[in-house]
C-alpha cells in the first residue's frame, strides 16, 4: 500500500510503503536453537584417575577445614561481623588489607603462570564448578544409568520408574547442595554452632537465608547450567586466550596423524584404505563435559580435563594403534618444530610471582600483632590542673591482633618529668580491643612550644616478646 496523499504542512513527503516480509520455507536458518543437553559418557584412564584424586583432596579440604580447631577456636573463620579473619595462628584485620591484597595478587599471577605453561588445567581439575558438576553426574549415573540409558529415559513418558529415578536424583542433588551451602557459610559463621542451630531450626534468619541461597545456586549451577557457566559466565574462559601461545601445553588433536577419518575393522590397514588413525567413533565428543569436538582445533570451551585423551587412548589401544592421537601437547610440537618451554612470557610471570611473594613474606614478617589508636579530647586540648601543671587527656584503644592474651606496658617519649594518671599496664585478650582513658600532666616551663611532638610506646611484657613493640606519634598541647 502506497500513501501518496499530500501533507499540508510538508508538500515534499517521502512515500512510505508497508511491506510484509514472508519467511522463506526451508531456508535452513533457525530463529532460535535451544541448548542441547549434554549426556557425559563415563570414561576411565590416567587423567580421570588424577582428576578424581585431586577433586577428592579439594572436596575433603573444603569440607573439613571449618571443623578444625586451632588454639581453642575455629582454625579458618572469616568473621565479617567482628571484621577479622582467623587463618590458623594468623588473625587479619581490616588494617591488614595489604596482606589480603598480596595474597590475591599472588593467586592471580600463579593462575597466569600455570595457564601459560599448562593451559586451562585449573578448570579441568580444581575449579569448584567442575568438581561439583562431576559429583552431580555421578548421582545421575547411580540412579539413571549410563549416558545412553539417560537419553532413553528422558525420551520415555513419565511413569513410576522414571519418576522415582528422577526424584531420587534431584533429592540427592538438593541434599548435597544444602550440605555444600552449610559448609560454605561455616567459613563465615562458627561451624559447630551453625550446624546445631540449622538442624534444630534455631539458626538466624540471615544465616538460613544465605544457606538456602547458596544451596539454590549450587543446585542450579552443577545440576542444570553446568557447561553454560564455563562457556558464557566464567570470565576466565574469556581472557585465558591472552595467556596462551604456541608453546602452551593444551589438549590437542593430531590432525596430521588422524586425518582422513573413517571407520574400519581392526584388521584393516588404514594406509591401504587411505585413512588416518582416527576411526571417527566420536567418543572424544561423548565424554567431553562441555560438549565440544576437540578435532576441530583449540577452542576456548576446552577445560583441559583430559577426558577425551583417556577415551581416545583406550580406542587406540583396542585398535592396536599408537596412543597419543589426542594428547597434551603444544601447537609448535604438532607442526614438528622445536618447543620452547622456557620463554620470555613464562619468565615474566615467574618473576612477578616471586616478587609479589617476596613482598608478602616481608609484610608478614614485619607485621606487629598490635595496634594503638590515640584519640584526643576534642573539647579541651589543654587544661591547667590544681597543681599548676598542663594536662592533656587521651583515650587509647589497644587492639591485640594475636590470638593469645597479652599484657602491655605503655609510656611516653618526648616529655620531661611527666605525670601519668590512669592505667599504664593493661591485659588484652586475643583478638580483642581494650580502651584506656588517661591524662598526662607536665610542668609548663618544660614545654618549649605550643604544640609538642610526643610518642606513645607500647610493648608486650607478658608473655615476654621484645619484638612486639609499637610507637605511635601524637601531640601534647601547652596552654595559651
Amino acid at each position: 500500500m502506497v500513501d501518496n496523499k499530500p501533507n499540508p504542512k510538508h508538500k515534499q513527503t517521502i512515500p512510505v510503503k508497508n511491506i510484509k516480509v514472508h519467511k522463506p520455507k526451508n531456508s535452513g536458518v533457525e530463529e532460535y536453537k535451544p541448548r542441547d543437553q549434554i549426556y557425559v559418557r563415563k570414561v576411565s584412564g590416567f587423567f580421570q584417575r588424577l582428576r578424581r584424586k585431586m577433586n577428592f583432596v579439594f572436596l575433603a579440604g573444603f569440607a573439613l577445614l571449618p571443623w578444625l580447631n586451632f588454639n581453642g577456636q575455629q582454625a579458618v573463620l572469616f568473621d565479617l561481623g567482628e571484621q577479622r579473619f582467623n587463618i590458623f595462628g594468623l588473625t587479619l584485620w581490616p588494617q591488614d588489607l595489604t596482606l589480603l591484597a598480596w595474597i590475591s595478587i599472588i593467586a592471580a599471577f600463579l593462575l597466569f603462570f600455570v595457564t601459560t605453561f599448562l593451559g586451562r588445567v585449573w578448570c579441568g581439575y580444581m575449579c569448584p564448578q567442575t568438581v561439583w558438576t562431576f559429583i552431580f553426574i555421578w548421582f545421575e549415573e547411580k540412579f539413571e544409568g549410563t549416558a545412553n540409558q539417560r537419553k532413553r529415559l528422558d525420551k520415555q513418558p513419565m511413569d513410576f520408574n522414571k519418576f522415582w529415578r528422577k526424584a531420587a536424583k534431584h533429592t540427592c542433588w538438593l541434599i548435597f547442595s544444602t550440605l555444600t551451602a552449610l559448609t560454605f557459610i561455616g567459613y563465615f559463621v562458627p561451624m559447630r554452632e551453625l550446624t546445631v542451630d540449622f538442624f534444630t531450626f534455631n539458626a538466624s534468619i540471615a544465616a538460613t537465608a544465605w544457606i538456602f541461597f547458596f544451596a539454590f545456586c549450587t543446585y542450579g549451577n552443577a545440576g542444570w547450567m553446568r557447561e553454560i557457566m564455563c562457556l558464557h559466565m566464567c570470565p576466565y574462559a574469556r581472557f585465558q586466550s591472552a595467556m596462551f601461545d604456541q608453546d602452551t601445553l593444551t589438549v590437542s588433536y593430531d590432525a596430521n596423524r588422524g586425518e582422513t577419518r573413517g571407520r574400519r575393522s581392526r584388521k584393516a590397514d588404514p594406509k591401504e584404505l587411505g585413512l588416518g588413525d582416527c576411526i571417527d567413533c566420536s567418543l572424544c565428543v561423548e565424554v567431553c563435559p562441555t560438549g565440544i569436538d576437540i578435532r576441530n582445533g583449540l577452542q576456548y570451551e576446552c577445560i583441559n580435563c583430559g577426558a577425551c585423551v583417556d577415551a581416545c587412548d583406550d580406542v587406540m589401544a583396542k585398535m592396536g594403534y599408537r596412543k597419543g592421537l589426542i594428547r597434551h601437547t603444544t601447537e609448535t610440537a604438532l607442526k614438528g618444530k622445536t618447543v620452547h618451554i622456557l620463554r620470555p612470557k613464562l619468565f615474566m610471570y615467574a618473576f612477578v610471582l616471586i616478587l609479589m611473594s617476596g613482598f608478602f613474606i616481608t609484610d608478614l614478617a614485619t607485621r606487629v600483632p598490635l595496634q594503638l589508636d590515640i584519640i584526643r579530647d576534642r573539647n579541651t586540648l589543654a587544661r591547667e590542673n590544681i597543681e599548676g601543671m598542663v594536662e592533656n587527656v587521651y583515650t587509647l584503644k589497644i587492639l591485640n591482633k594475636s590470638q593469645h592474651t597479652a599484657t602491655y606496658k605503655i609510656h611516653v617519649e618526648g616529655l620531661k618529668d611527666y605525670t601519668w594518671q590512669g592505667q599504664q599496664q593493661v591485659t588484652v585478650s586475643g583478638a580483642q580491643i581494650s580502651t584506656l582513658a588517661i591524662s598526662i600532666a607536665v610542668d609548663p616551663y618544660d614545654l618549649e612550644t605550643y604544640m609538642n611532638d610526643i610518642s606513645f610506646v607500647i610493648q608486650q611484657v607478658e608473655p615476654i616478646d621484645n619484638d612486639v613493640i609499637l610507637k605511635q606519634q601524637s601531640v601534647f598541647f601547652n596552654k595559651r
